[in-house]
């Protein structure tokens, strides 16, 4: 039965997944925080791995996945080998939106080229699960540049199929309803970690590496991921 308050939560995996990416650990929290209807996400202390936190609304259990700063522009491969490595571990089986923060007023080739690693990192589908949050707070201030004037940001929109929301005025309804529908879309199916998969697939069980003998291959497909965005 469809609940009147959130109709697209009416879903039918028994969890929806949601990684937050960014660069602003404040601003992701927030948002956690927003979509599970509660204060879960510290605000102010960022930790150097992902972070889980689970809750039920009307229902259905909703999984926010909060990540380290992967934009930043002066991280290593390998930085972002392991942040991508243990993402996929904490969002096993998979997730099913990746919800994109970003700031209009900082975004730069920098932070969509290691935006794109990691989103291609996980599976070329991944723009297929992915809604940009744009933040809009500063657009007062002297030489800003509106966002749907900016090159860089207009090109992420196209990627993700012309999905996206402004974070002003959000509601907490609208946000839950973008994400079902996003679920719906993609027919409920969620991103398949396909390096480590496919490295792994044809393997006997006792041969199969462990989580951090997957680095050179992930390496290998951030590398590729860059220059696919460029």
């Amino acid at each position: 039965m469809c609940h009147q308050s959130f109709p697209h939560l009416c879903f039918s995996v028994s969890e929806l997944r949601v990684v937050l990416l960014g660069n602003s650990w404040s601003e992701r929290s927030s948002v956690g925080n927003l979509i599970l209807g509660e204060t879960v996400f510290d605000t102010e202390k960022e930790p150097d791995q992902c972070q889980r936190i689970s809750g039920t609304l009307e229902g259905k259990r909703i999984a926010v996945i909060n990540t380290p700063d992967v934009l930043n522009v002066n991280i290593s491969h390998k930085q972002l080998t392991d942040y991508v490595t243990n993402c996929a571990s904490v969002s096993d089986p998979g997730p099913h939106v990746f919800l994109l923060l970003l700031q209009p007023e900082n975004f730069t080739e920098e932070h969509k080229l290691s935006l794109c690693r990691v989103l291609e990192s996980f599976s070329d589908r991944s723009f297929d699960h992915s809604l940009l949050l744009i933040s809009t707070q500063r657009e007062e201030s002297p030489g800003f540049k509106k966002y749907k004037e900016h090159p860089l940001l207009n090109e992420m929109i196209r990627k993700c199929k012309y999905r996206y929301l402004e974070q002003k005025n959000l509601e907490h309804s609208e946000l839950l309803t973008r994400l079902g529908q996003i679920l719906k879309e993609n027919n409920g199916e969620h991103v398949s970690y396909e390096v480590f998969e496919e490295a792994t697939d044809s393997l006997p069980d006792d041969e199969r590496p462990k989580q951090q003998e997957t680095q050179t291959p992930l390496i290998d497909a951030v590398k590729a991921a860059e220059l696919s965005c460029k």
